[in-house]
């Protein structure tokens, strides 16, 4: 297929947190919240002169620095990001705001902060620590809504006057909204049997809507969805349509590599992926914003913390209609490396997808920066695809 026309401008904006559309908006003298966590209401960053933007380490190298503070067996994700901080690489953020999503977040801001890494201009520069729901319930939906007032919404408010009235809230939904349907009918494209968008692509795009101002970039998205619209596809067929399932994702060369081998990813279900990251927020007149925004994330939210059995059990029913939907031949369970809650998922999850729902399941493990182990990992995954090509063979034999 034709090369995206902004896809070099997308993966450029990945090439380091402080970006392009990051400097324009900071420029522009607007509030810069930072964020790590998936458990967090987005729009709630975004009201008013304020922008979120989700801390990451791309490039990463060594990690020597924050494996001293934080010991060897803590997830690659948070250390590389204490080893970002200390490098200087998030002095452009106003505040951070973590929730104890995992006790490895915890233990990176509170690093963070007690080190001073981000060294950030501004007096009024804050850290935030939230509290978040283990069950997706009413309880749950009230704990969010007070964390949220606490630790988002009044702090913001008192340092930097930003409007968080339910009206301004309601307008960053709107706008989220506003994202979501164009990465959402992107995504769809991956349904057809010659998709007109790659695996890689689409994780660029969704990638880049985290970790920029969105009303810089929602002009570009635009255009893209129509340039996909009118785009011819590949004549070849995939060797197999792979769902990739997991932790914490934002290294694209990952997906890049699983297609390298003759796959297509045809959905995500990651952190910060489009499922359910990227699903509308929809809102009532009748109840406040606030407490419909917590309530959505307290519902749709796909994290092993949350640890009723319903979400326990809802969790592979989810990916296994992800898988159906977007007529996978199998599934990638991936875990960034010594994440906790993520690896006793990935093996219940990995086991109930196989046992349960019939799909071939690749386990695995993965390093931050995947470019450290990218020959065992192409291996692996090659052989999971022939794996899957042998029992086509078999199957159309029987």
């Amino acid at each position: 297929m034709r090369d995206l026309k902004y896809l070099q401008y997308f993966e450029d904006l990945l090439q380091m947190a402080n970006n392009e559309l990051v400097i324009k908006a900071k420029g522009q003298g607007r509030v810069c919240a930072a964020y790590l966590c998936e458990n967090t209401p987005e729009p709630l960053f975004n009201l008013g002169n304020c922008f979120g933007v989700r801390l990451f380490a791309p490039n990463t190298g060594s990690m020597d620095i924050a494996t001293y503070y934080m010991g060897s067996f803590l997830c690659e994700t948070t250390r590389a990001l204490l080893e970002r901080a200390v490098e200087g690489g998030f002095n452009f953020a106003d505040c951070v705001i973590a929730p104890d999503g995992c006790t490895m977040i915890n233990r990176c801001v509170e690093n963070m902060e007690l080190l001073k890494a981000i060294e950030s201009e501004n007096p009024s520069f804050f850290y935030e620590h939230m509290e978040i729901p283990f069950k997706a319930d009413e309880n749950g939906v009230e704990l969010l809504v007070l964390q949220c007032k606490n630790h988002i919404l009044n702090p913001l408010h008192e340092k930097y006057g930003i409007d968080i009235s339910d009206e301004a809230i309601r307008k960053a939904v709107e706008k989220h909204n506003r994202v979501c349907d164009i990465i959402n009918q992107i995504g769809a494209y991956r349904k057809e049997r010659k998709p007109k968008i790659t695996g890689y692509e689409f994780a660029v795009i969704v990638l880049a809507t985290y970790v920029c101002p969105k009303d810089l970039l929602v002009e570009k998205l635009e255009e893209t969805l129509k340039e996909i619209e009118n785009r011819t596809p590949d004549d070849k067929e995939y060797r197999a349509r792979l769902v990739v399932v997991g932790s914490e994702m934002d290294d694209p060369e990952f997906i890049r590599l699983i297609e390298e081998c003759g796959a297509f990813v045809c959905a995500d279900r990651y952190c910060f992926g489009s499922m359910p990251g990227r699903s509308r927020i929809e809102l009532n007149d009748s109840e406040d914003a606030l407490t419909q925004v917590c309530r959505h994330y307290t519902y749709s939210c796909q994290c092993p913390r949350q640890m009723n059995m319903e979400k326990v059990y809802g969790r592979k029913e989810y990916v296994g209609k992800i898988a159906e939907e977007f007529k996978a031949d199998g599934i990638i369970y991936n875990q960034i490396k010594f994440c906790d809650p993520w690896a006793y998922e990935r093996l219940m999850g990995s086991t109930a997808l196989r046992e349960e729902y019939g799909y071939p399941v690749l386990s695995v493990d993965r390093p931050y920066n995947i470019r450290s182990s990218s020959g065992q990992m192409r291996t692996r995954v090659q052989a999971f695809i022939e794996s899957i090509e042998i029992k086509k063979i078999q199957g159309d034999r029987n």
